[in-house]
């Protein structure tokens, strides 16, 4: 099992800056690719960016060139760099695991295994 703890979330104004960062426990990451996702109330979780275990990356379209996801194997975190935020950012937003092994990035939710609590943020116009 591994367990991810987001955080990093906030009010920030449109035009501004955020981390966000998942901490993994019980099981080093390194060897998975691992996936942010959003999902706004009665709406579908969305797929916003994703890292292979190799550090080959992919975006959503609504986030590509505001954002960089990337990870430190040492700390078995992944990090989401979010910029020039919008107030269409504004939802809750989840990391997420996929333990298998030998694929390719996923925008699928269905296979990503463990998941994390989430992050909420807020971006003000």
């Amino acid at each position: 099992q591994v367990q991810l703890v987001e955080s990093g979330g906030g009010l920030v104004q449109a035009g501004e800056s955020l981390r966000l960062s998942c901490v993994a426990s019980g099981r080093a990451t390194s060897t998975y690719n691992m996936g942010w996702f959003r999902q706004a109330p009665g709406k579908e979780r969305e797929f916003v960016a994703g890292i292979s275990w190799i550090g080959i990356t992919l975006y959503a379209d609504s986030v590509k060139g505001r954002s960089t996801i990337s990870r430190d194997n040492a700390k078995n975190t992944v990090y989401l760099q979010m910029n020039s935020l919008k107030p269409g950012d504004t939802t809750v937003y989840y990391c997420a695991a996929d333990l298998r092994r030998g694929v390719g990035v996923s925008t699928n939710t269905a296979v990503y295994d463990q998941w994390g609590q989430g992050t909420q943020v807020t971006v003000s116009s």
